[in-house]
């Protein structure tokens, strides 16, 4: 497995280097908005420390960003009064990941709806709001 690339894009949204709708932080986890929404509230939530993915992560980041994962799930369902909550996780190129850094994808879902295309830009004004309605959900 390759090292993990302190260059790559959420690193440096960590950094503060690249912008984020952020809507959740934690001393060891942050969850941001997918800029390629494939629902309405997709949110991704990762740790505030280096590894690639779940083959080389630490039960302890494990433990934090799954704990975060559980609590903006249950506040995408009430913010978008969704049905359910489809949770991703990719690792390794072979096994679909892009960004080598552990990121989960929290979606909230309705029944009957499908979920849009991956890699289409989503409205920026539309994301900010989607986001106000998950801090919202959170307070």
């Amino acid at each position: 497995m390759a090292a993990y690339d302190p260059e790559n894009i959420f690193a440096k949204i960590l950094r503060g280097e690249i912008p984020s709708t952020r809507v959740y932080e934690d001393d060891d986890s942050l969850a941001f908005m997918d800029i390629m929404p494939r629902s309405d509230g997709h949110l991704l939530v990762i740790p505030k420390t280096p590894c690639r993915n779940l083959l080389d992560a630490t039960p302890a980041q494990l433990t934090a960003v799954m704990a975060t994962v559980q609590k903006l799930a249950n506040a995408v369902v009430r913010a978008f009064d969704a049905d359910g909550v489809t949770v991703q996780q990719f690792n390794e190129a072979a096994g679909g990941q892009e960004v080598f850094h552990l990121h989960f994808h929290v979606l909230p879902r309705h029944e009957g709806v499908s979920m849009r295309p991956p890699g289409q830009m989503g409205d920026f004004d539309q994301i900010a709001e989607h986001a106000e309605r998950i801090k919202a959900a959170l307070a």
